[in-house]
């Protein structure tokens, strides 16, 4: 097993500078194309809360409408040729990444994550690029999304969860053996993904995070919270967050502007190696 790193202050601080050039990159992509993006969870409250990253932050996260994320996905193969910036989303085909969303992969380092360093990808600096889909009314229907969603990250990133207890650990391993090649997974996660993302974003009252662990694909969120985009300072630069970024993130953080104890001020991605000056291969 490999040994995780500690980052000290300085090289968390040189990571997230780092991280910033990805954001910018994404965010000229996202203005040529009239795409619509906000900052994302850690992002938005260090946007609010420090004009900033949280200190103590190691990583980007954006999310999307699932219309404009389809949509980038479609447009970043056709339109990108730059051999820096990667767009990587598990596909069945060529690609796959342990994740059931896609990442913004800046190759001119080397980051390599604990749960990630058996994976055949490039391993550099990553943003994560989330869709928000629409909550349909009924609470059955709900029920069925969430089962759907469930589905999908099962066999999409073929991990068994860990943390969510004892059954759902068993019950995911058996269903995993029982469709033990890839191209059986793909066909199985493509159908649920269908059918989870079939409420669309604009047309309902409520919005929720499929591709989130399963604590946030719970989360409703009032649709209206992304109905509109507003800009917030962040390292100097104007970034896009929700202009209902109030009621989203008491909903997913409770009292976001709260510091948290000391000892829960520490990056959270557990990494096995971290170059900011090599590229990776």
């Amino acid at each position: 097993m490999s040994e995780i790193i500690t980052v000290d202050r300085d090289t968390l601080r040189r990571l997230q500078l780092k991280e910033l050039e990805s954001l910018v990159y994404f965010d000229n992509f996202c203005k040529e194309h009239d795409l619509t993006y906000f900052l994302l969870g850690g992002c938005v409250i260090g946007a609010v809360r420090h004009n900033g990253f949280i200190p103590w932050d190691d990583d980007i996260d954006v999310m999307m409408p699932r219309r404009d994320y389809e949509r980038m996905l479609r447009l970043w193969k056709t339109e990108e040729s730059g051999e820096r910036f990667l767009m990587l989303k598990t596909d069945g085909e060529k690609v796959f990444t342990g994740n059931s969303f896609a990442t913004l992969v800046d190759t001119s380092a080397t980051m390599v994550k604990e749960n990630q360093k058996d994976i055949d990808v490039p391993h550099g600096i990553v943003t994560d690029v989330f869709p928000l889909d629409g909550c349909p009314d009924k609470k059955l229907q709900r029920y069925m999304q969430y089962y759907h969603a469930m589905m999908y990250s099962l066999y999409i990133t073929e991990v068994v969860p860990s943390k969510h207890g004892g059954l759902i650990k068993l019950v995911s391993s058996i269903l995993l053996k029982l469709a033990p090649s890839r191209e059986r997974r793909t066909k199985i996660w493509k159908k649920h993904e269908k059918k989870m993302t079939r409420y669309a974003f604009n047309t309902h009252k409520k919005c929720t995070e499929l591709c989130a662990g399963p604590h946030y694909m719970m989360n409703e969120y009032p649709q209206i919270a992304f109905k509109e985009v507003v800009y917030h300072e962040f390292e100097g630069l104007q970034m896009p967050i929700p202009k209902g970024y109030d009621a989203y993130l008491r909903m997913a953080f409770g009292d976001y502007m709260a510091l948290p104890p000391e000892d829960k001020q520490v990056p959270h991605h557990d990494l096995v190696a971290l170059d900011l000056d090599t590229p990776c291969r």
